[in-house]
C-alpha cells in the first residue's frame, strides 16, 4: 500500500513509518518540520496536499498542535493546524482520484472532565480547553466527511510516551529525566490521573485500524487506545524515583486551570472491534525509557510547530 502520513515526524508518526516500511508499504510522509522535505509542509496547503496525496491508498492524520499548553499559548495556531489543516485534508482526501481511507488521530482530551472513572467511547464529549476543542471539532469535520463518502475512522489516543520523538517536558520522560539527574521532580496535581500508552502500543492499534480498511471494512464508532489503567501523576513521580534509584524531591504544585483532572479509558472496543489491547505495561515502558535516556541522554526539545516559523527556516536552509 501507499500510505500518506501527516505528523509523520512526531513521536507516533516515526514509530509508525518505521513499522509500515517494514511491512513494505510505500510511506509518504508530510510533516511542518521536515528538514529533508522539498518544500515546507504546510497541512493548509490544499495544491501540496493533492500532490504529495497522489495514488496514495490511505492517510493516517496525525498532524496537529499536540500539546494542551501549546492550545492555550497558541490558540491562533491550534485552531489553523488542528481543524483547518483537518479540513484541508478531508477536501483532499475527498478531491483525490484514488478516493483514499483516512484515520484520523484524536485525543482523550474531547472528554474534558469525565464523569465516570473508566471512559468509554460513548461518554459525552465535552472539552475543556482549546485543545480539546480543537479535536472535538475535528472529529466532526470527519463524520461530516465520511456523509460525504469518506471512509474514515476515529481514534482517540490517551497520554501516548517512549521513543525517541518525545517531548522532554511531557509527564513521563520529564520526571524520568529529572529522576536520573538527581533534580527535584514538579508535579502540577498529584492527585490528577492518566491512561499512559506506550509508543509501540499505539502503533499496533493503528496498524490494525490500517488493515480493516485496507481490506474495505468499516471502523465508524471512535475507539480508544487505551490501557484502562489509572496511574496519578504522584504515582509517576514515585515510579520514576524508583527507576533512577535516587533521591530527588517530589515538590506537588497546583494543577493548572486548563488541565483536566484524569482520564482512564475503557478499552473494550479495540479488543471486540481490533482485537488489540496494549501490551507494554507502564513499569517495563519506564525502565525502557530510563534506558534510553541513560544512554542517549536528555530528549532533545521541541517547539510549537509554526507554519510561519517554519517556513522561514525552510527558505534559509534552501538559500
Amino acid at each position: 500500500m501507499r500510505l500518506f502520513i501527516t505528523g509523520s515526524h512526531g513521536l507516533v508518526g516515526t514509530a509508525l513509518m518505521i513499522a509500515c516500511r517494514s511491512r513494505g508499504h510505500d510511506v509518504v510522509p508530510f510533516d511542518i518540520v521536515r528538514v529533508d522535505a522539498p518544500c515546507a509542509e504546510d497541512i493548509c496547503d490544499p495544491s501540496l496536499l493533492a500532490l504529495r496525496m497522489a495514488d496514495c491508498d490511505g492517510i493516517i492524520h496525525l498532524a496537529a498542535i499536540s500539546r494542551v499548553a501549546w492550545g492555550e499559548e497558541r490558540p491562533d495556531l491550534c485552531e489553523r493546524t488542528n481543524v483547518e489543516g483537518t479540513r484541508a485534508v478531508i477536501e483532499a482526501a475527498l478531491a483525490s482520484p484514488a478516493r483514499p481511507w483516512l484515520v484520523f488521530a484524536s485525543s482523550r482530551e474531547v472528554y474534558g472532565n469525565p464523569a465516570s472513572s473508566l471512559v468509554r467511547e460513548s461518554d459525552p464529549v465535552a472539552p475543556v480547553n482549546v485543545y480539546g476543542r480543537s479535536k472535538a471539532q475535528g472529529e466532526e469535520l470527519i463524520e461530516q466527511g465520511r456523509a460525504a463518502g469518506l471512509r474514515a475512522a476515529i481514534i482517540r489516543l490517551s497520554n501516548v510516551y517512549g521513543g525517541p520523538r518525545d517531548h522532554p517536558d511531557r509527564a513521563v520522560p520529564s520526571l524520568l529525566t529529572r529522576a536520573l539527574a538527581g533534580d527535584d521532580l514538579v508535579i502540577t496535581g498529584g492527585d490528577n490521573y492518566f491512561d499512559f500508552v506506550h509508543v509501540d502500543d499505539v502503533v499496533a492499534g493503528l496498524l490494525a485500524v490500517i488493515d480493516r480498511l485496507a481490506v474495505g471494512e468499516a471502523v465508524s464508532p471512535p475507539i480508544h487506545l487505551t490501557t484502562g489503567i489509572a496511574t496519578s501523576l504522584r504515582t509517576l513521580a514515585q515510579q520514576s524515583l524508583d527507576i533512577a534509584g535516587g533521591t530527588s524531591r517530589i515538590i506537588e504544585a497546583p494543577a493548572r486551570s486548563f488541565d483536566v483532572a484524569g482520564f482512564c479509558g475503557d478499552p473494550a472496543r479495540a479488543m471486540d472491534l481490533l482485537g488489540w489491547g496494549a501490551q507494554v505495561d507502564l513499569r517495563a515502558g519506564l525502565w525502557r525509557l530510563a534506558g534510553d535516556l541513560r544512554r542517549d541522554g536528555p530528549l532533545p526539545p521541541v517547539l510549537i510547530p509554526d507554519p510561519s516559523a517554519d517556513a522561514a527556516g525552510f527558505a534559509a536552509r534552501a538559500g
